[in-house]
C-alpha cells in the first residue's frame, strides 16, 4: 500500500515539473517576442528620428538657399524698376525736349542697356528623392512647382537680352557713342549688383569720346522711343512676374519656419 502511494506521488511530482517547465517554456517564448517586439520598436524610432534629423537639415538647407534667392530676386526687381524709371524719363524727353539735361541722358542710357537675370539656386531634392523626407505636403507641392515658375520669369529675361543685342545695341552704336555710355556705366557703378562681393566699388575710367554725339537726333528717331517702349515693357512684365515669385518664396519661407519651430 505504501508502495502504491509512493508512486502516484511520484507520478505527481513528475507531472508538476512538466506543468513548471511548460510554465516556464512559454514565459521564455513570451520575453523573446517581448524583445524582438522592442528591438523592433527601438529600431523604429531610431529610424523615425535620423528621418526627422534629415528632414530638419533639409529644412535649415531650403531656408538658406531660398533667403539667398529672396536677395537675389529682390536685387533684380530694383535693377529692372531702374530700368523703367530710365525708359520713362528718356521718353519724357523726347516728348518734352525743353527738359532734356545733356549731362544726364548717358546715366538714363546706362539704366536702359543692363540686362538683369535671375539665376537662383535650385536644389536636387527633386531628381535626388530627398523631398519625400518632408512631411509638410504644402511645401512639397511648392518646391515641385519651383522650377517651372522660375521659366516664366527668365523667358522674359532671355526675351530682353536678344532684344537688346540683336536691335537696341545696334542702334545705339550707329545713333551715340558707346565708349560714352559705357564709361558712365562705370563712373556710375552700375555693375555694384551684379558683384558677388556686395559693397565693392571699382575705379575704371574709359574716358568719354573725342566724338560729340548729337543726341536731338537720337530723340527725333522714331526708333529710340520704341526701343525705350520696348524696355520698360519688358522690365514691367519681368517684375511682374518676379513678385509673384517673391511671393512664393515668402510662402516656402513661411511653412520652413513653422516646420522648424514646431519640430526643434
Amino acid at each position: 500500500m505504501i508502495k502504491f502511494f509512493r508512486n502516484i506521488r511520484k507520478k505527481l511530482a513528475s507531472e508538476n515539473k512538466a506543468a513548471a517547465y511548460s510554465r516556464y517554456a512559454i514565459g521564455e517564448i513570451v520575453l523573446v517576442v517581448i524583445g524582438i517586439l522592442i528591438a523592433l520598436q527601438i529600431n523604429n524610432w531610431n529610424e523615425t528620428r535620423k528621418e526627422r534629423e534629415e528632414e530638419r537639415a533639409l529644412l535649415q538647407q531650403l531656408q538658406s538657399e531660398f533667403e539667398s534667392n529672396q536677395k537675389q530676386l529682390n536685387e533684380k526687381i530694383i535693377i529692372r524698376n531702374n530700368m523703367i524709371a530710365a525708359s520713362f524719363k528718356l521718353l519724357d524727353y523726347i516728348d518734352h525736349p525743353e527738359k532734356r539735361h545733356s549731362d544726364s541722358i548717358n546715366s538714363y542710357l546706362v539704366q536702359t542697356i543692363l540686362v538683369p537675370t535671375f539665376d537662383p539656386i535650385i536644389n536636387d531634392i527633386m531628381s535626388s528623392g530627398r523631398i519625400q523626407l518632408l512631411k509638410n505636403n504644402t511645401l512639397k507641392e511648392l518646391l515641385t512647382l519651383w522650377t517651372s515658375e522660375i521659366i516664366q520669369v527668365t523667358e522674359e529675361e532671355v526675351a530682353w537680352r536678344e532684344y537688346k543685342y540683336n536691335q537696341y545695341q545696334p542702334f545705339l552704336l550707329k545713333e551715340a557713342s558707346i565708349r560714352s555710355i559705357t564709361n558712365q556705366y562705370w563712373q556710375d557703378n552700375a555693375m555694384e549688383t551684379f558683384y558677388l562681393d556686395k559693397g565693392t566699388s571699382v575705379k575704371f575710367d574709359l574716358k568719354n569720346s573725342r566724338t560729340h554725339t548729337d543726341f536731338s537726333n537720337i530723340f527725333e528717331s522714331a526708333n529710340f522711343e520704341d526701343h525705350l517702349a520696348a524696355c520698360a515693357t519688358n522690365a514691367k512684365i519681368a517684375n511682374i512676374q518676379s513678385l509673384s515669385l517673391q511671393n512664393r518664396i515668402k510662402e516656402i519661407l513661411q511653412i520652413i519656419k513653422q516646420e522648424l519651430e514646431e519640430n526643434p
